[in-house]
């Protein structure tokens, strides 16, 4: 590299530092980037049409049970009270007032 550094400034007749030659390279890269800018910016957007034409429709999930959240289905057990099951320990819970009780663990929250 030494050599070159030292046949172009022979060539020249100006020497070369990191300085200058960053600040050429960045000049050289600007001037290579707003060439290639105007090319750019002319192309029409590229097959959002023909996309949605050969679009399939998404196949069927596999785990969807054909329930919405609200839609959820109550619990009941043998003596015919609604229960829910406890996200802390998956014992039984039961509504009191407004209030879900778990009879295992007693974690609790208001509906």
């Amino acid at each position: 590299m030494g050599r070159n550094i030292e046949m172009y400034e022979e060539i020249t007749g100006k020497s070369v530092d990191r300085r200058s030659f960053l600040r050429g390279s960045a000049l050289f890269a600007a001037a290579l980037g707003l060439s290639v800018a105007p090319a750019l910016a002319q192309q029409p957007p590229q097959e959002p049409e023909e996309k949605k034409k050969d679009e399939k429709p998404a196949p069927k999930d596999p785990f969807d049970t054909g329930e919405t959240p609200g839609d959820s289905k109550k619990l009941v057990d043998k003596e015919g009270r609604e229960y829910r099951i406890c996200p802390q320990c998956g014992y039984n819970m039961y509504k009191e007032g407004r209030m879900w009780v778990c009879e295992n663990c007693g974690y609790s929250y208001v509906e």
